[in-house]
C-alpha cells in the first residue's frame, strides 16, 4: 500500500457512482471504502465493525462526512498503543493533511469536534500538562458527597414530574435532563439549564446541518458565565478554572467548561439510557440487581462495556508515518478511537456473554494522557439518579415491546430515541426542605467512588497527578486477576447507599 487511501477528498481516484446509483444511499463510497456514517451505518454500527475487522482487521480505513477519509482503529490493544503514545499519534488537530490541504472545509458537519481549540484534549507535552492540571486541580476541589445530594435531589424533582401519571418516557423525561441540571450546578449556572440548552448539547456531536450553530449556542452561554467570573467569584467550577495559578485565559476557560459540560453531558445522558434499557429489558440484569448481588455501580460498568456511551471518538493525527495494526499510516492521516469495537475485540472478549463485573479494562473512557478526567462525575450521575429513579418506582416496566425501541446516532454515539415505562403512580415526594448543598469542598470525606479504589487526593499545592489508565486485560488463565467483589449481606449495602445519596 502505498498511500493509506485509494481515494483522497477532490481527487478523481477510484471509482465514483453516477449520481443516480443506488450505491450512493449505501454504506459503500469512493474507492469501495466504507462509509462511517448515514443509515447503513447508524442502523447497524456493531455489524459495521464486525465487516471492517474480517476486511482489514484491527485497523481499517473509512470514511468520514463528505467522504473524508480516516483509520478506524478497532483492536484493544492497538487503541491502547494509539491513546498512549502521543509522540507517534497526537490530539493536535492541526496536524491533519485534509485540514492543511484545504480538502476538509471549516464548516464540515463534524467541525466542531475537530477544529482546534485551546484546551487540554488538543495539547500535548508542557502546554497539555498546564491545562489539564487546571481541570483536574479544579475538580478536586468538588465536595463529591454534596453533588451527589444534589444528583439524587434534582433526580428526586424529575421523578416528582411523571411519577402520579404511571407512565414516563425515561430517556427525554430523565436521562436527557438529569446530567444537565448536575453539570449546570457544578459548572456554576443553574440559571442557564433550559430544554435549548439540552437540545444544543446533543445536537452538536452528531454532524448534523445545526451542529455549529448548536456549538455556538452552548458557547455563548459559557462565554457569558466566564465573564461574570471575572467580576463576580463563586465556589464553582467555572471559578476555580478563572482563578487557577495556570493562568488561563478567557478563551481557554470557556472552552474547557465547553469540553467538560458536553462531554459529561453526553456521555452521562446514553450511559443513564443504557442502563435504564437493561434494567427494563433483560430479566437476569435486573433481577441480579435487585436481588442485591449486582450493585448499581457495578451495572453501570458492566454497561460500559456492553454499551460505552461514546461508540467512537476523533480522534488522532499521525505524527509521521508510521504502522498501526498492519496498515501503513501516513503523517497527518487522521484516526478515531474505535471504543465499541475495541470493547468487543474478539481479542479480549472471546465470548461477548460473560459477565465483565470487576475488570475496568474498557475503552469507554479512552486511555493514556488524554483519558477522560471527569469520568468519575459522569458515574456518580448514573449511580446515583438510576438508583433514585429505580428506589422511587421499584416496579417499572417496559410500555412497548422491546422490539419497538430505536436508536439515532451518527459514527460517535449510538443514542435511544425513546425508553417509554410503566408503574403504579405514587405519590409525589418533598425534595427541597432544606437548600442545596454547596458543590465546594469543605472537608476531608469519602471520595466519588464506593464501588472502587478511591484516586489519590491531591492538595492545592500538588504537582498534577498522572492521568489514571486502565488496567491490562487478561483472558482467564493469563494470570491477570480480576479484582475482587464486594461481599456482605445485600440489606447492608443498600442501607450504606441510601445513606451515601442523603436519604
Amino acid at each position: 500500500m502505498t498511500t493509506p487511501f485509494q481515494h483522497e477528498p477532490g481527487s478523481a481516484t477510484g471509482p465514483v457512482p453516477p449520481p443516480q446509483c443506488p450505491a450512493h444511499g449505501m454504506g459503500i463510497g469512493p474507492g469501495g471504502l466504507r462509509r462511517l456514517y448515514g443509515p447503513e451505518a447508524e442502523a447497524d454500527p456493531a455489524g459495521l465493525y464486525a465487516k471492517l475487522r474480517a476486511e482489514h482487521g484491527t485497523v481499517a480505513p473509512v470514511l468520514l462526512h463528505e467522504d473524508v477519509p480516516a483509520w478506524l482503529v478497532l483492536g484493544h490493544s492497538e487503541n491502547l498503543h494509539m491513546t498512549r503514545t502521543p509522540s507517534q499519534f497526537s490530539r493536535d488537530s492541526r496536524r491533519w493533511r485534509g485540514l492543511q490541504d484545504g480538502s476538509v472545509s471549516p464548516d464540515h458537519p463534524l467541525a466542531p469536534l475537530f477544529t482546534w481549540q485551546p484546551v487540554c484534549s488538543f495539547a500535548e507535552g508542557a502546554t497539555h500538562e498546564r491545562l489539564r492540571g487546571a481541570v483536574t486541580d479544579s475538580m478536586a476541589r468538588i465536595d463529591t458527597r454534596g453533588v451527589r445530594r444534589h444528583i439524587n435531589r434534582y433526580s428526586n424533582r424529575l421523578v416528582n414530574d411523571f411519577c402520579g401519571e404511571g407512565r414516563a418516557e425515561l430517556v427525554g423525561q430523565f436521562a436527557e435532563r438529569l446530567p444537565m441540571m448536575v453539570m449546570c450546578a457544578i459548572i456554576g449556572m443553574p440559571e442557564e439549564y433550559n430544554d435549548r440548552l439540552v437540545q444544543a448539547a446533543r445536537d452538536m456531536t452528531r454532524g448534523s446541518e445545526t451542529a455549529v450553530a448548536s456549538n455556538a449556542y452552548v458557547v455563548g452561554a459559557l462565554d457569558r458565565l466566564v465573564r461574570r467570573r471575572r467580576e463576580a467569584p463563586a465556589e464553582d467550577f467555572a471559578t476555580w478554572l478563572v482563578e487557577h495559578p495556570a493562568a488561563l485565559t478567557d478563551k481557554e476557560v470557556s472552552e474547557h467548561l465547553r469540553v467538560v459540560l458536553i462531554v459529561a453531558y453526553e456521555t452521562t445522558t446514553n450511559l443513564i439510557a443504557n442502563v435504564l434499557r437493561m434494567v427494563l429489558t433483560d430479566p437476569r440484569f435486573r433481577a441480579r440487581l435487585s436481588g442485591g448481588h449486582m450493585t448499581v455501580p457495578e451495572a453501570v460498568e458492566q454497561t460500559l462495556w456492553d454499551e460505552p456511551p461514546f461508540t467512537s471518538v476523533l480522534g488522532r493525527w499521525a505524527v509521521g508515518d508510521t504502522e498501526l495494526g498492519g496498515q501503513q499510516i501516513k503523517a497527518g492521516d487522521a484516526l478515531i478511537v474505535g471504543i465499541a469495537p475495541a470493547n468487543t475485540d474478539p481479542a479480549v472478549r472471546p465470548d461477548l456473554s460473560v459477565s465483565m463485573e470487576g475488570n475496568r479494562a474498557h475503552m469507554a473512557f479512552s486511555s493514556g494522557p488524554h483519558e477522560c478526567p471527569g469520568q468519575d462525575i459522569g458515574r456518580a450521575i448514573a449511580d446515583v439518579g438510576v438508583d433514585a429513579l429505580l428506589m422511587r418506582l421499584p416496579d417499572l416496566e417496559l410500555a412497548v415491546s422491546e422490539d419497538k425501541l430505536s436508536w439515532a446516532g451518527n459514527f460517535m454515539s449510538r443514542h435511544l430515541e425513546e425508553l417509554p415505562a410503566g408503574f403504579a403512580p405514587t405519590p409525589q415526594q418533598e425534595v427541597d426542605a432544606e437548600p442545596l448543598p454547596a458543590v465546594a469542598r469543605t472537608r476531608a470525606h469519602a471520595d466519588w467512588e464506593v464501588s472502587s479504589p478511591a484516586a489519590p487526593r491531591r492538595g492545592p499545592e500538588a504537582a498534577p497527578a498522572a492521568p489514571r489508565t486502565a488496567e491490562p486485560y487478561a483472558t482467564p488463565g493469563e494470570g491477570l486477576a480480576i479484582p475482587a467483589q464486594r461481599s456482605g449481606p445485600a440489606k447492608i449495602w443498600h442501607t450504606v447507599v441510601r445513606w451515601w445519596n442523603g436519604h
